[in-house]
């Protein structure tokens, strides 16, 4: 069972602290460059669809799951499992999440220590001048000076765990109720700025108007794996998360919550992006380093120009800090719980680990950056081991343990488990049943086999 001090004070520190695990920089940083890289409308449409059919049943299971096992996702699994007289083998999803997050922390710190590195530049030197030419080379120099990176990422991770060994209450809620609102805020303001003075019809356009012609089966894929990414479903995360809550928090209302706002968010940070990517001629299809190319233009040109770029690149940390906090403790409840670790020894350890694995994404960006390692399957031949690692983390790892929750939820537990914990009702527990059972696996395995089938 959780202790006192491993509890959300409230609804509010709850939802609070899930929207943060799910906006993040998934949000603001992934989401504009795979709409970007998929076409736009017809991206945006799957990846709706997808959480309406997919992510948001799963993420409901999850909650089900920690509600009723009160523990780190593989502990909450093998609970719920014993109570519904089922295989112990399932806990193992919530250890493979647990191993995912793993993985994906060790290349998002690295991404987090960009925002860090921007913001210490902006203070210093102010944004470059407001010309594309300028800041793509700004970028370009940070992912050129390996040592550079390795820095900021350390310092990420540092603050990552800091927060973590401080705990649920003091640390985690007391972070994402201070500062999430200001950078919702602060995204609706740049939005709003960015399509008075971008292309912001081409951007409804591109955003909005779905072009079929583009639907290909990669898109799918991404589209369903961006899905998994942002919100954090198949990492355990929200089991982990659910854990913490009182039994007077309606598991339902929060899980809602936490979708539409990280929903709404990716549109804004595509709305903030787009138009000036279109305006000033930028690819929007750029990869990972759009959002630090596009937006530094925007601010650039705004009044107050350098105040406002401080503050954004403050509010930038801070989403990736809260979803970096988020997959740490995911990790860390794992080891406190199966290894009889103390919080502080669990975070430490953690932390290093993914620091050290996080040194691969950084050589990735410049000594290794023409290194393809998996270069015989088309599929990769131009990918570079961060790539290799994001395909699988978002696409494979993640899905998969998704699927499994669905087929765990939906077949081996019974229709109590989510009456019980979520009070759906009879008529909302079979179609939430008939979704985890039918259309999330079948959604998931198509993802899956679809690039193997083209």
């Amino acid at each position: 069972m959780t202790r006192a001090n491993e509890t959300w004070t409230g609804r509010y520190g709850f939802i609070l602290a899930t929207i943060g695990s799910a906006i993040g920089i998934g949000s603001i940083w992934k989401f504009p460059y795979e709409v970007g890289a998929n076409g736009g409308g017809a991206f945006v449409l799957v990846y709706a669809l997808g959480l309406l059919l997919v992510v948001v049943p799963l993420m409901f299971a999850e909650f089900a799951i920690g509600r009723r096992g009160q523990a780190d996702s593989a502990s909450s699994l093998a609970v719920v499992a014993r109570g519904e007289h089922a295989s112990r083998h399932w806990q193992l999803a919530g250890l493979l999440g647990a191993a995912t997050c793993f993985l994906i922390l060790s290349f998002y710190s690295v991404i987090g220590g960009w925002t860090l590195d921007y913001l210490v530049q902006t203070l210093g030197e102010g944004l470059p001048v407001a010309v594309a030419v300028a800041a793509q080379a700004r970028l370009d120099a940070l992912l050129a000076s390996p040592g550079r990176m390795l820095a900021f990422h350390g310092i990420f991770m540092t603050m990552v765990a800091v927060v973590v060994m401080r705990g649920v209450q003091r640390g985690i809620e007391s972070a994402s109720k201070i500062l999430m609102p200001v950078l919702v805020l602060l995204m609706i303001g740049l939005a709003t700025y960015s399509m008075i003075e971008g292309d912001a019809a081409r951007t409804l356009r591109f955003l909005f108007v779905p072009d079929l012609a583009h639907l290909t089966t990669r898109a799918v894929l991404d589209a369903l794996g961006l899905g998994f990414f942002s919100i954090g479903i198949g990492l355990g995360l929200m089991i982990t998360y659910a854990g913490y809550s009182d039994v007077a928090i309606d598991l339902r209302q929060v899980a809602i919550w936490s979708v539409l706002a990280d929903s709404a968010i990716s549109l804004v940070a595509g709305l903030a992006v787009f138009p000036m990517v279109f305006a000033n001629g930028l690819d929007p299809a750029g990869g990972p380093g759009l959002m630090f190319v596009s937006l530094p233009l925007a601010l650039a040109r705004m009044p107050f120009t350098n105040i406002v770029g401080v503050a954004f690149f403050i509010l930038l940390f801070v989403a990736a800090l809260s979803s970096a906090m988020a997959m740490l403790e995911g990790i860390v409840t794992v080891l406190i719980h199966r290894r009889k670790w103390s919080r502080r020894r669990a975070a430490v350890i953690a932390a290093n680990a993914c620091f050290i694995t996080g040194i691969v994404t950084v050589l990735s960006f410049n000594r290794w950056a023409d290194w393809f390692p998996l270069a015989a399957f088309p599929i990769f031949a131009t990918a570079t081991i961060y790539d290799v690692v994001d395909y699988l983390t978002s696409n494979l790892l993640l899905p998969l343990g998704g699927l499994a929750l669905a087929l765990f939820v939906g077949w081996a537990a019974s229709a109590r488990l989510l009456q019980e914990e979520l009070h759906t009702g009879k008529a909302g527990t079979q179609i939430l049943r008939f979704l985890l059972r039918y259309v999330a696996p079948a959604t998931i395995v198509f993802a899956a086999l679809a690039p193997l089938l083209a």
